[in-house]
């Protein structure tokens, strides 16, 4: 199995698939059902955990070797004899000599870590990660969607003139199944320490016993490459450039001051000129990423800085930067940094190496809902937080002055002038006329 599922199953034979039909009856029965439906809970565990958070579930081939545990390694807790032994001793029912000839192997069987160390047209040569074992089987169809030194996790049946395939694996690439290979064996050292008894030392032993852990590190990878993705993405407008979706905003009473440094700050250009004879004007700065593309722009308004990037990585450089370049000129009044809304992206390929995952496209209502967050948390307290342009009194005191109370008017006027949503979207992000309500101001109409 690839993650994309088009590898198709390993070829088996005919009398195997007939046993496997009975097996699964006799699991399907009434007497039998709770501990079936314990072993396969037991072998695909971490997804039953990872439901809550992540609409991560296993694919059909996990299934496949949980089913096969179940089959041939589950011992039920409950005294009865194994799905094989029930079969075996089966004599109200006529079981053809043809499947009880596969009882015995498949009953000795257990789950592998198998190298591809050679892909052919017909067969396959595998080397246990596990303990060094070969082997060669027939391939079939799959042998000619897999390559050499791939790691396949499945199941091998030991007859006494071959060894087959028992039907189900999982394709991993090397880099990952040499990890799942030690993390297993990471459990498996542990276990023998918190027991005192090192009974697990040989692979076959534990591969037998506790190959659902094998199962299990499938899961972890999956889960980690999910994570590690989705790390990865990254986000653009509409218009293919890179989306500023980590955000920082300032308050101060210092343009020119502020102004000037950012025009000497090394790695930005000024994107609008500001003049002296223009002092309410607003000026921006941007860095460019590798091509050109703004990966940064920071927004420099009367009483404002806005600090946009491309990541909160960048967005935490450029934090520290203007807090060592401007101190307490700048008052910090909240950020975000949540990704923008989407989709997982669940299809990663373990048979592969990653590679850069697909670039998520913004809508602009998306955006406009992402800066409108920003803004209702930024101006939730604003009316009792002091205020740099107002002299450090907050603007529901000023409000109360008449002397002061054109102030606080006319410094709402610009932050709704200058609204973040509103320049970059069209459209404003939050409702101004709140603020005039919470310092006692008249509203005023749009």
């Amino acid at each position: 199995m690839s993650e994309n599922g088009r590898t198709p199953p390993m070829s088996i034979d005919a009398s195997l698939q007939a046993l496997y039909g009975r097996l699964e009856t006799l699991s399907l029965e009434p007497g039998f059902l709770a501990q079936r439906q314990l072993a396969l809970s037991r072998a695909l565990r971490p997804y039953a955990e990872y439901r809550q958070r992540l609409p991560l579930s296993p694919f059909p081939e996990e299934v496949a070797l949980a089913v096969l545990y179940l089959y041939a390694d589950f011992y039920p807790e409950d005294g009865q004899l194994s799905l094989v032994e029930q079969v075996r001793d089966l004599i109200e029912v006529h079981v053809p000599e043809q499947e009880r000839v596969w009882l015995d192997p498949l009953h000795h069987s257990y789950m592998d870590l198998l190298t591809i160390t050679a892909a052919a047209a017909d067969h396959l040569s595998l080397r246990s990660l596990g303990d060094g074992r070969e082997f060669t089987v027939a391939a079939g169809a799959f042998g000619r969607q897999v390559t050499a030194g791939q790691v396949l996790l499945t199941r091998l049946i030991r007859l006494p003139d071959r060894t087959v395939s028992a039907g189900a694996a999982v394709v991993l690439s090397a880099a990952s199944g040499q990890a799942i290979y030690e993390a297993a064996n990471d459990w498996r050292r542990e276990m023998e320490v918190e027991s005192g008894s090192f009974d697990l030392g040989e692979w076959q032993e534990f591969a037998k016993r506790y190959g659902y852990v094998l199962l299990w590190q499938v899961a972890q990878a999956r889960l980690t490459a999910l994570i590690r993705t989705d790390e990865r993405v990254t986000y653009c407008a509409p218009n293919g450039q890179p989306f500023l979706y980590a955000l920082a905003l300032y308050e101060h009473h210092e343009f020119r001051f502020l102004s000037e440094g950012l025009s000497q700050m090394e790695g930005i250009e000024a994107e609008i000129s500001v003049t002296q004879d223009r002092p309410s004007a607003v000026q921006t700065w941007a860095q460019r990423a590798q091509g050109g593309a703004v990966a940064a722009r920071l927004t420099l308004t009367p009483c404002e800085l806005v600090v946009e990037c491309d990541s909160a990585e960048r967005l935490d450089a450029f934090k520290h930067r203007l807090a060592s370049s401007f101190g307490y000129s700048l008052h910090f009044r909240g950020e975000s940094t949540t990704v923008p809304a989407h989709d997982l992206p669940l299809i990663m390929d373990l048979a592969k190496e990653e590679g850069a995952p697909a670039p998520v496209i913004v809508s602009t209502d998306q955006e406009h809902r992402l800066l409108s967050s920003l803004l209702e948390s930024v101006y939730l307290e604003w009316a009792d937080r002091p205020s740099p342009i107002l002299g450090g009194q907050t603007p529901r005191h000023a409000a109360t002055s008449p002397k002061t109370s054109g102030q606080v008017a006319d410094l709402i006027t610009q932050l709704e002038r200058n609204d973040l949503a509103r320049r970059r979207t069209g459209k404003t992000g939050y409702d101004y006329n709140r603020l005039r309500t919470h310092v006692g101001l008249q509203e005023v109409s749009p």
